[in-house]
């Protein structure tokens, strides 16, 4: 081998430790660029571990609502759970399953008017008027100083097109309760109902 043959295999050598190098380093820091922070790294006292979720967890919620469902099936004479399990169902709006647990809790205590006016609002709600008229009329009749249950009953008749019914339960509403919001769209609608507009 001459010398210049040498010479210049040493310098292929010498390049090929040298590209190898390079490409070696900057695949590492690829890889540290690409990774998450260490959890070791310092953070403040009150930062959340790096990685884990700072939001709450809702298994915790599902379990107690899952719980207090299975309570109510299990125990189909316990008034509360009764209307616990229909006011769960009411939140996610499944109001076929709350008015089923409602009518339940009023086998219980027919003479609640808590759940007769809730029977009345969960029909209005979901689209069962003359079923909510009942209800709400039978409310009334236990508890007529109630503000709420008497507002729900003239939403319904209004909904229901019944002029004069509404007159009059608005005008009880308006004595009960002079300042509830609701009496001016009520007596708007109203008026809109006796000029032969259709109800809203």
């Amino acid at each position: 081998m001459t010398r210049d043959n040498l010479l210049f295999a040493i310098i292929g050598i010498l390049l090929g430790f040298i590209v190898g190098f390079l490409f070696a380093s900057n695949i590492m820091r690829r890889e540290e660029m690409a990774a998450p922070p260490s959890r070791t790294q310092a953070m403040p006292a009150d930062h959340p571990a790096v990685g884990e979720s700072a939001a709450p967890n809702s298994g915790g919620m599902q379990a107690d609502v899952q719980a207090a469902l299975t309570k109510a099936r299990n125990e189909p004479t316990n008034f509360e759970a009764q209307l616990k399990a229909a006011e769960l169902y009411y939140q996610i709006q499944r109001y076929d399953d709350s008015i089923a647990y409602l009518l339940k809790a009023n086998q219980l205590k027919p003479d609640d008017p808590e759940t007769v006016g809730n029977l009345g609002m969960v029909n209005m709600d979901a689209g069962h008027f003359e079923t909510a008229e009942t209800w709400y009329k039978a409310a009334v009749t236990k508890k007529p100083d109630d503000p709420r249950i008497m507002d729900g009953y003239c939403n319904v008749l209004l909904q229901l097109g019944k002029a004069k019914e509404a007159e009059d339960a608005i005008a009880k509403l308006a004595k009960i309760d002079p300042t509830n919001q609701d009496l001016a769209t009520f007596r708007q609608r109203l008026t809109t109902l006796k000029s032969g507009g259709k109800p809203k």
